[in-house]
């Protein structure tokens, strides 16, 4: 699918890659260095726009081509009120599918597109429920996958979505990383406007 601007896609996500790719869109791929901390008062949804918008303006304006849209994206994982972030070893990956098991969370992407002059941030948000999870079934998964890249210890599109989650409300893709529909809507509206 071709726009009158050029994408860039500032995300070294291969899944967010994948499903650009699948979209029908050619991009490329540049990334600046971001700092992900974020200020801890902020709820859930506003953590995703925080790092997405965060990620866009890493961009010095001399870095922006005229003919380019850059796009940046966050995924968290919220449980209640606590944020999950990509475990870093075996024991917290453990603690965080032990958290979500049999229990309702909420996926939420921020999406942020940039072009020279103009910025619009957006976010999507998917509820994943977990049927409970035994030690067995957790440590399968950890062995078979070792999901420390993703933000709460699992993706979705592995195995343990297949055998542990009981449903979904509200994108599917979204939960790998990129809410596919809204971002083609978004898109459009941007580029158009």
């Amino acid at each position: 699918m071709r726009f009158s601007k050029k994408i860039v896609l500032a995300s070294s996500s291969p899944r967010r890659q994948q499903l650009l790719a699948e979209m029908g869109y050619e991009f490329t791929v540049r990334r600046a260095e971001v700092d992900e901390r974020f200020p801890e008062h902020l709820p859930g949804a506003e953590v995703a726009l925080f790092l997405c918008k965060k990620k866009a303006l890493a961009f010095a304006e001399n870095e922006l081509h005229p003919d380019e849209i850059i796009i940046t994206a966050d995924t968290i994982v919220c449980l209640n009120d606590t944020i999950l972030n990509k475990p870093t070893k075996r024991e917290e990956a453990i603690a965080m599918l032990q958290m979500l098991s049999g229990k309702k969370h909420d996926v939420i992407t921020g999406i942020c597109l940039r072009s020279a002059g103009k910025i619009k941030a957006f976010t999507d948000c998917t509820e994943v429920y977990f049927k409970e999870l035994s030690a067995e079934t957790i440590a399968h998964y950890l062995d078979l996958y070792k999901p420390y890249d993703k933000a709460g210890g699992y993706g979705i599109q592995e195995w343990i979505g297949l055998v542990g989650i009981e449903k979904i409300v509200g994108s599917y893709f979204n939960v790998m990383g990129l809410p596919t529909a809204r971002l083609r809507e978004e898109l459009e509206e941007f580029v158009n406007s």
